[in-house]
């Protein structure tokens, strides 16, 4: 018998296609506009997601049955912000020029729909196994979206992915630049990542059609 059951396993591996926060139930959009220039920023973003996310929702789920429901919300945006100010914290100390990069849209996590969503809807009812698991799925299948957007931004905007030329340099000419490329400076632009987005939902649901609404 595996560590997890079929049950389990699937509140880790729904979010990363099926029902995945961003592509499916079209939350957390706005971070997903704003910090995949870069593809550094959106694993920074994925990774301090994953860990508010997990952490958060085992904490709610620890406190489930002594949180006046009145102040719930309240509860919930106080273990939130506690959360994010240890990730911008972290970051500061360890990244400092990253963190500078990132500045607002780190503490923007609070506000962010997946956490609240998952909070409400799954951490409240459950217990904090289940509900690190669902938290690590849904922050994972976000996260790599982020990601995917990055690379794709980062290496048609600018040729260069994490900081490193890989299409060559547009300066001397060198690599794809020698035979004419240029770089897409229309990626770099937020409203390229919703054309990204897009690109992935169609993909997505030319594969699996039942996620095709009627």
């Amino acid at each position: 018998m595996g560590l997890l059951s079929k049950k389990d396993s699937k509140l880790i591996l729904d979010p990363l296609a099926d029902n995945n926060p961003i592509t499916i139930q079209v939350l957390g959009i706005c971070s997903a506009l704003a910090i995949t220039a870069q593809l550094k920023a959106s694993i920074v973003m994925a990774i301090s997601v994953i860990f508010v996310l997990g952490i958060g929702n085992v904490v709610i789920s620890l406190m489930r049955n002594i949180i006046p429901s009145k102040i719930r919300i309240i509860v919930q945006l106080v273990v939130v912000a506690a959360l994010v100010i240890i990730v911008d914290q972290v970051l500061k100390a360890f990244a400092y020029e990253l963190s500078k990069e990132l500045s607002v849209f780190i503490g923007l996590i609070i506000t962010n729909c997946i956490i609240m969503g998952r909070f409400e809807a799954f951490a409240l009812g459950n217990g904090p196994w289940r509900s690190f698991l669902d938290g690590i799925g849904n922050a994972a299948g976000y996260g790599i979206i982020l990601i995917i957007v990055g690379f794709f931004r980062e290496l048609l905007g600018s040729g260069t992915l994490l900081g490193f030329k890989v299409l060559g340099d547009p300066i001397s000419k060198t690599g794809l630049y020698a035979i004419g490329y240029e770089n897409n400076g229309f990626m770099l632009l937020s409203p390229m990542a919703l054309i990204v987005i897009g690109i992935i939902i169609w993909v997505q649901r030319s594969r699996n059609k039942a996620l095709i609404e009627e």
